[in-house]
């Protein structure tokens, strides 16, 4: 996308945008200041609320992050489940997410955390009204990961991780339109942990890498695909460069790419004339199975964050412990 390479590339003609940038900063600080207040009313639900987040627009290693979080939650004695937004799809109310259920019906990634996490996913755009709906339906959950929900302050919580780009940082630093933030990089001062992925950035608190684990068929009975052959990439996603590198690192050759807009719907015909091996991301590989083909695989990845991360995430972790009597 033209506009997201000027923010990266710092281009100088995005700056023309920054009256628009100003603009954005009122709206959303009124916002926050009006919940602050309390005009605008927030909730908060009976069990600790974890939000995992970012402060700019793309992909920053969210979902593998929330996966590892789920599991180091386990290891700590708590019950977890998730809340998600359902990116691109309409709810007229909130919606456990089961197996049988599409990426069409509930959103790419909650399918995808559902299946990998094994922790009971609700989606819903009302956080507070999925929240609720997940305890009424798994009342045994004693504590809530709020999947890209940093900017929702209708709902109370009690952490904030933010994960930061470390390769691509934050751009220019300009606020949406004119750069590719949501809140100016001093709201990182304010949230419990920052995480940087797959590089340094002087602003957080540590850092993660997200390792390959292997390509998987989105068919069964399919024979393995070797690091030497050469493949097709096809992406979705907000960062594809990043999956780009995580290919390479694993020792694939690459053929060809086709990459689409973060969250795209796919269709059979987004892979007409592809003949070598495809392959995708996780997150795409969930919308393509009703229609997959032999030669079709994924790239199964895990979030590895540092030790400074883990040792901050449990003292943390004990306090939340302590506070509601666990």
């Amino acid at each position: 996308m033209p506009l997201e390479r000027g923010w990266y590339n710092k281009s100088g003609w995005c700056y023309l945008l920054l009256p628009l940038s100003a603009l954005f900063w009122c709206i959303t600080r009124v916002r926050r200041w009006l919940f602050k207040i309390g005009v605008k009313a927030s909730t908060r639900l009976p069990v600790p609320v974890i939000v995992v987040g970012n402060i700019s627009v793309g992909g920053t290693g969210k979902t593998p992050f929330t996966l590892w979080l789920c599991q180091q939650l386990r290891q700590h004695g708590f019950t977890p489940g998730i809340i998600s937004r359902g990116y691109g799809v309409r709810l007229a109310e909130p919606k456990l997410v089961l197996a049988q259920h599409s990426a069409a019906q509930v959103g790419d990634e909650p399918l995808l955390l559902a299946e990998r996490s094994g922790c009971p996913v609700v989606v819903s755009p009302n956080r507070i009204a999925a929240g609720q709906h997940l305890l009424a339906k798994h009342p045994k959950v004693d504590i809530i990961i709020s999947d890209d929900g940093l900017q929702h302050y209708a709902l109370q919580r009690d952490m904030e991780i933010v994960l930061i780009d470390g390769q691509r940082g934050l751009g220019n630093g300009c606020l949406l339109p004119a750069g590719p933030l949501r809140e100016l990089p001093s709201r990182l001062q304010q949230v419990d942990l920052v995480i940087a992925n797959s590089g340094f950035h002087p602003l957080a608190d540590g850092s993660m890498q997200i390792h390959a684990s292997g390509a998987m068929a989105l068919l069964a009975d399919q024979p393995a695909l070797t690091p030497q052959e050469a493949v097709t990439l096809i992406a979705g996603i907000g960062n594809p460069q990043r999956f780009e590198r995580s290919v390479l690192a694993a020792g694939y050759q690459i053929a060809a790419q086709r990459f689409f807009a973060d969250h795209h719907p796919f269709c059979a015909a987004d892979f007409a004339g592809i003949t070598t091996p495809i392959l995708m991301t996780e997150k795409d590989a969930v919308k393509c199975r009703a229609f997959a083909q032999p030669g079709w695989y994924f790239l199964a990845v895990e979030a590895a964050p540092d030790q400074q991360i883990i040792d901050k995430l449990t003292t943390k972790l004990n306090l939340l412990r302590s506070h509601y009597g666990h």
